[in-house]
């Protein structure tokens, strides 16, 4: 059972080589994003999260982020975006408008609105640049990746909460945060 959409099947946590069409797919999105997004948008759309850093296994599902000045104002955002095909739950709702694309069983996109000055906007891209730049936290990374997708393989948010202690250390040395999972 889907912990973020209740009675909807989820897809088993499946990490995949990573695939050099993932940027292209990221880049196709922001397109169809900005114009659906322009209202609402206060910077540049970002491609975080594993398939946003080369050669890193993953799972297939190009992670995007959107800037907004915050959540209350871009509420109207989230009709804006059921119209390319995401399927929006209030999950973390206190500090981001999530949602997927197709449907949370076959995952190919996630998006997420995200206030710009907001913890959670900074600490994504510090934690995508680290691995981006740091080749032994790439690979400490990849192989916690495999691991906890066969251990959780039918629960994404164990699997997700599994990785928390990892990515606030790198948080911690890169920023000095560290303030949670993202």
């Amino acid at each position: 059972m889907n912990k973020i959409l209740p009675d909807v099947a989820d897809a088993a946590v499946e990490i995949v080589p990573y695939d050099k069409a993932w940027p292209a797919m990221f880049e196709a999105e922001r397109a169809s994003l900005q114009a659906a997004l322009a209202p609402w948008l206060t910077g540049d759309i970002e491609h975080v999260g594993s398939t946003a850093i080369p050669g890193l296994v993953a799972k297939p599902i190009i992670d995007i982020m959107a800037p907004v000045a915050e959540l209350k104002t871009s509420i109207a955002a989230i009709e804006a975006v059921k119209i390319l095909g995401y399927v929006y739950h209030p999950y973390k709702s206190e500090v981001m408008h999530w949602f997927c694309k197709p449907s949370p069983h076959l995952r190919t996109h996630h998006l997420h609105l995200v206030p710009r000055d907001s913890s959670l906007w900074k600490e994504q891209l510090i934690f995508r640049d680290a691995l981006r730049q740091n080749r032994a936290l790439f690979a400490e990374y990849a192989a916690l990746k495999l691991r906890l997708s066969q251990e959780f393989r039918l629960d994404r948010e164990a699997y997700t909460a599994a990785k928390e202690p990892f990515i606030v250390s790198v948080l911690s040395q890169f920023s000095g945060s560290g303030q949670g999972a993202i």
